[in-house]
């Protein structure tokens, strides 16, 4: 497994990303010489209206959809370089880096603990100790109670707790997280933001959230503000990240 440099390093470092759709008449730069650095055990906002590029630059990081041009370092480990894959970034993605999307995606057909087992086995940890593993961040995370429950059976902010605790699975250096509240209530969104921002400063995890929901922005260590594809602005919310806690990890 490649490991990072050091505990030290950035949760992730990106420099100078663009990427670019089609070309000549029809090409569309969705995203242009965007930098950025997240540290370990810090959450930070990303906002910006509807096609700024949030979506771009998350997907961009996450290795989901790579950048045209740019560099990647993800917990002190160069990923990508120009148009150069440095790792094999779907294995490196189910690794190092945990998801919350806008929707829990939880599995229907498992229950939630087996919804956050299934996270680890499939990076070949024995059943044992993914359960043992699963159990413990469902407790960490308030739904231990929930655990045989399937999704149907759950609220929407107990399925965003699962997925939570499904991100966190492989005790990835960075989370990223699109839109997590944008299906709740403003209550029950809050309490989405409060646990990202617990996760951050306790699991020492950078955190990484796309929202519109500027309701919470208050929880976040900073804020970043993106406009065509532009990373423009970025503003300190007045929270410091705290070191890593004692946590499950």
């Amino acid at each position: 497994m490649t490991k990072p440099d050091s505990i030290q390093a950035p949760a992730i470092e990106a420099l100078g990303l663009t990427k670019v759709y089609g070309s000549g008449n029809t090409e569309v730069v969705a995203m242009r010489d965007v930098s950025l650095r997240v540290a370990r055990g810090e959450v930070v906002a990303l906002l910006g209206p509807s096609g700024a590029g949030k979506s771009t630059l998350l997907t961009a990081i996450g290795l989901i959809n790579p950048p045209t041009s740019g560099r990647i370092i993800i917990g002190g480990v160069p990923v990508l370089d120009a148009d150069r894959e440095l790792v094999d970034l779907r294995a490196f993605r189910r690794r190092h880096l945990g998801f919350v999307f806008q929707k829990a995606n939880l599995i229907p057909f498992l229950n939630a603990l087996e919804n956050v087992q299934v996270a680890l086995e499939i990076n070949d940890v024995p059943s044992r100790v993914a359960r043992a593993r699963a159990l413990e961040l469902l407790d960490y995370l308030g739904v231990a109670d929930r655990a045989g429950n399937r999704p149907d059976a759950l609220s929407g902010g107990q399925q965003q707790r699962v997925a939570v605790a499904r991100a966190l699975a492989n005790r990835p250096s960075l989370i990223l997280a699109d839109e997590p509240t944008a299906a709740l209530d403003g209550p029950r969104g809050r309490q989405v933001m409060e646990l990202f921002r617990r996760v951050a400063h306790e699991q020492g995890a950078g955190v990484l959230v796309v929202t519109h929901d500027h309701r919470a922005l208050d929880v976040f260590d900073r804020h970043l503000e993106m406009e065509d594809g532009a990373l423009l602005a970025e503003r300190s919310a007045g929270v410091r990240a705290s070191p890593p806690a004692a946590r499950p990890h």
